[in-house]
């Protein structure tokens, strides 16, 4: 995962210039979508079926990228949730702001009683 959001792009220049501080998140949380959510995030995130954005961790960053700590296990699906291609970081649970957004490696149909999971360590932002 490696692309920034125009909102993540704008708030990082303004604080690294001085112009208005970044308040970071204090709960980053991992979304799944059927498309591309692009930097301006139009993509088509999953909706219904017990669907639920979850919070995720990452260890300090170190040689220009993060990745996560702990194992990100989303809930049984009640219904299908579609094709899995991309995945997304946001400030809140709901709503709120992209801030990254990548293809997953293998795309990944989730029907009715699939899980989606994110072994520790297998999410990584790299700034380049």
């Amino acid at each position: 995962m490696a692309a920034a959001s125009d909102y993540l792009e704008l708030k990082l220049l303004d604080h690294s210039l001085g112009t208005t501080a970044f308040t970071a998140p204090a709960t980053v949380y991992v979304g799944l979508y059927t498309s591309s959510p692009g930097d301006d995030d139009s993509g088509t995130e999953v909706s219904g079926g017990s669907y639920a954005r979850q919070s995720a961790s990452f260890a300090s960053a170190s040689g220009g990228s993060a990745s996560t700590d702990a194992t990100i296990t989303f809930p049984a699906a009640t219904a299908t949730w579609g094709t899995i291609t991309h995945i997304s970081i946001h400030d809140a649970s709901t709503a709120g702001n992209l801030l990254y957004h990548g293809a997953v490696t293998t795309s990944k149909l989730i029907e009715s009683g699939d899980t989606f999971q994110i072994s520790s360590g297998n999410l990584t932002i790299s700034l380049d």
